[in-house]
């Protein structure tokens, strides 16, 4: 695999699209394995079945709709990319935020944050 931060563009999409909508498909179902499949040790050592439990227990409960890609930007070892997100209990835009890094030949997410 080529490294991550010397990829085109869209092909750096074609990839962590396919990771996010995994994620956000994961916390729709509440299915934590599901939803910290593509993350780093870090991330998953954060989000654990109890922390994802703690986050999805707002009532109303809310669901990740569609998203929008906005911009995308190449560090010196991470690509972050910023969407426009939106959810099912408002017509709110919200920022999608992720930081992205390669790992042993795997692109995996580092960050995410959804305000």
């Amino acid at each position: 695999m080529n490294s991550l931060i010397k990829m085109e563009e869209d092909q750096i999409l074609s990839i962590v699209e396919a990771l996010m909508d995994n994620c956000l498909a994961g916390s729709n179902e509440n299915n934590h394995a599901k939803h910290v499949k593509d993350f780093t040790d870090r991330m998953k050592r954060i989000v654990t079945p109890e922390n994802l439990a703690q986050q999805l227990s707002q009532s109303p409960r809310s669901y990740f709709r569609e998203r929008k890609f906005i911009a995308l930007f190449k560090r010196e070892n991470s690509v972050a990319v910023v969407w426009k997100q939106y959810i099912s209990l408002s017509e709110d835009e919200l920022v999608n935020q992720a930081i992205f890094v390669q790992r042993d030949n795997r692109i995996l997410i580092d960050h995410c944050m959804i305000c």
